[in-house]
């Protein structure tokens, strides 16, 4: 039974990075987010919901140069084109702050001190590749060379696109900063670490404590039982960020200030409203704090944040909850295909609140991927929202208004029916509460059918030809008002516009959960518009031809080291004798795991039919690990062991990449893991 005594809850949405547009596969997150948050309010609880842009680190930094203005400027503008994304979707905010904030300074370094002063702060000295021309030190990602396994040129500094080796970037022939274009040196610094071994005991409390989703448990126990490291939390200036207490030239890795925020943006609302910070973040608190993020941030979210937490003396998170990514028409969204789709762009040619119920209606509470199929999405939405919901008042309110003088009746002629959609209302929020939100769509649309099934039979239409059934069919009508207010009441969450047109239509001073309990019994409504119109093939194709626009523009101000994939010239040709060599075989992902310490490298186990194969490849960008379990690939599978720092890799997983991403082969179904490729 859902507890409906009053409660104090925080939620917050991962930070978006101050250096790019929110595009469809952020609003998924935020939305789902959004629609909780609505519900929770709804139902009557104190429920605040926080975010941050997330405006520190490197690359900010080398924008705001290559643009020419400052740091400041760049994240101040990017602020208000997310805002304003967000409030387009229906997003709404208690609170949106910065991390390059006061309170954010504060709080970091206040949690910094309380763990140095309680001896969980390490330093050493760590050699790293420097940019003389620059002065700056290197990510792998800033730095680029020849291979040193394969020889190809234009790699990164920590891994090979082409033949997936890993090395150090001291490694790398000729490796050169990717930032000036000079050959980098390497020189040691002093970096400041978080023991986040010190905590091995409490993690594995909260891990096992329902604190996050059972796949997700999975994950870091495996992590757990591997081992865990000292994490470094320090950068060497120039860097855009706060500076370290005491550290003069070392400032706090983007990564340590990011979670903080949740904190600095909440407090930032306490103080403008009055709001008790303590009462929610103090420990033992009987606040709940919920963190909606996605599955690739899990390790710094249900491993370090909560680490960090309870060294520093505040309370850990209720729970994190993670999501899967979004795909679009069963695929990784593309840049070239038109399907990375930004949200300005989705709302130039679309209703948001299309898309805030079609991620509504497959929302599970699990961390599985969800896809954006475009035709699936105008069918249900044309189904749900207008065929189903907008259709029973459509049908209704003209009677009403013709032979009620556009006032209920004053009695209900269906008492039964009404009520069952009301007490509908118990399971549905026990959906809501638990992030089911296709339970809870379904349940809706089930309830919707029902309405529209009784309006059918009954006929009004039909009736109102009859001399003398003028009264039957206003009772009629009444009912179906009665429902459709019922079913609004479920969906104002989900589609909060939609549901503000249709509370102006009812004449209502509010849809929120308790509310259903009301008959509208000689109740005047408003004359009725239409609250929403079909989604339309032609704007669909339009909104995809328009990201395909913004690629080209994109691609115009863009520079880049390497030019298009088409003008890569074809490799020298080889025999046929050459070829038939390569001994290509289907493999079954048994396995998918993080490779500590590499920011490209997942390890892969492999199944071929009865053997089994390590590989490391280099696909972390594209891929979550979990993702790909289950998953069937080509392997080349007579390539000699290659011994890497992480291990030995017994072959190489098939991909091509472009500017956009990387992206893993796949047979057809049908393959069998071991049967050659031919």
């Amino acid at each position: 039974m859902l507890n409906t005594a009053p409660r104090k809850i925080l939620a917050t949405s991962a930070l978006p990075y101050a250096n790019g547009a929110i595009h469809l596969g952020h609003l998924l997150e935020y939305i789902q987010t959004d629609i909780w948050v609505r519900f929770q309010k709804s139902r009557g609880h104190e429920c605040h919901y926080v975010c941050a842009d997330d405006a520190h680190g490197t690359a900010i930094m080398l924008r705001a140069e290559q643009e020419g203005i400052t740091p400041e400027a760049l994240i101040e503008r990017v602020s208000r084109e997310h805002q304003a994304d967000f409030a387009t979707f229906g997003v709404a905010f208690d609170n949106y702050h910065s991390t390059h904030s006061e309170e954010n300074r504060y709080f970091s370094e206040l949690i910094y001190t309380r763990l140095r002063d309680k001896g969980h702060i390490a330093t050493r000295d760590i050699e790293q590749m420097y940019d003389p021309v620059k002065g700056l030190f290197l990510a792998d990602r800033f730095i680029k060379g020849t291979c040193p396994s394969c020889k190809t040129d234009d790699q990164y500094g920590d891994n090979c696109e082409a033949c997936g080796a890993t090395y150090t970037p001291a490694e790398l022939i000729d490796p050169v900063s990717a930032i000036s274009g000079a050959t980098p040196e390497v020189r040691s610094s002093t970096h400041y670490f978080f023991k986040l071994p010190d905590f091995a005991d409490f993690m594995h409390g909260w891990i096992n404590d329902g604190h996050v989703q059972p796949q997700i448990r999975n994950k870091l126990m495996e992590w757990f039982e591997a081992g865990f490291n000292e994490w470094d939390i320090s950068r060497d200036a120039p860097y855009f960020g706060f500076e370290i207490p005491d550290a003069p030239g070392k400032y706090f890795y983007v990564w340590l200030d990011a979670p903080i925020g949740y904190l600095a943006s909440f407090k930032n609302l306490c103080d403008r409203e009055g709001i008790d910070f303590d009462s929610y973040w103090k420990r033992g608190s009987d606040a709940e704090v919920y963190h909606f993020i996605g599955k690739d941030i899990v390790y710094f979210h249900a491993l370090f944040w909560p680490a960090m937490l309870h060294g520093a003396d505040f309370r850990t998170p209720t729970a994190v909850n993670c999501h899967g990514f979004v795909t679009v028409n069963g695929a990784k969204m593309s840049k070239s295909r038109g399907t990375f789709i930004k949200a300005a762009t989705y709302a130039d040619h679309l209703n948001p609140e299309y898309l805030r119920y079609y991620f509504a209606a497959k929302l599970t509470s699990r961390v599985d991927d969800l896809d954006l199929n475009l035709e699936d999405f105008a069918a249900r939405v044309n189904s749900d929202l207008v065929g189903k919901v907008v259709n029973i008042a459509s049908r209704c309110a003209g009677f009403v208004k013709k032979l009620g003088s556009g006032r209920l009746s004053a009695h209900c002629a269906e008492p039964e029916r009404v009520a069952r959609f009301i007490s509908a209302g118990d399971e549905i929020a026990e959906q809501f509460e638990t992030r089911e939100f296709g339970r809870a769509m379904r349940l809706v649309m089930e309830l919707a059918d029902e309405a529209n099934t009784y309006i059918a039979e009954a006929e009004p239409w039909v009736l109102a030809k009859q001399e003398g059934r003028e009264q039957e069919v206003l009772d009629i009508c009444s009912v179906g008002i009665n429902l459709f207010r019922q079913l609004m009441v479920y969906l104002a969450p989900v589609v909060p516009a939609m549901a503000e047109q249709a509370r102006g239509f009812l004449r209502l001073e509010s849809l929120d959960w308790h509310s259903r309990h009301e008959l509208l019994l000689d109740h005047e409504i408003a004359k009725f518009k239409p609250l929403m119109t079909r989604v339309e093939k032609d704007r669909v194709d339009a909104m995809i031809e328009a990201s395909k626009e913004d690629l080209v523009e994109e691609q115009k101000l863009k520079e880049t080291p390497r030019g298009p994939l088409t003008e890569e010239p074809i490799a020298e040709e080889i025999s046929f004798d050459d070829f038939i060599k390569v001994d290509l075989r289907i493999a079954r992902i048994a396995k998918a795991e993080y490779v500590e310490g590499a920011d490209k490298l997942l390890k892969l186990s492999l199944d071929l039919g009865g053997e089994s194969r390590t590989v490391f490849s280099g696909i972390r960008a594209a891929y979550a690990p979990e993702a790909l379990e289950g998953r069937l690939t080509v392997m080349v599978a007579n390539l000699a062991p290659r011994k890497m720092r992480f291990g030995v890799s017994e072959g190489m997983v098939l991909a091509s990449a472009n500017d956009e991403g990387i992206y893993l082969l796949s047979p057809d179904s049908g393959a069998e893991p071991g049967q050659r490729v031919t």
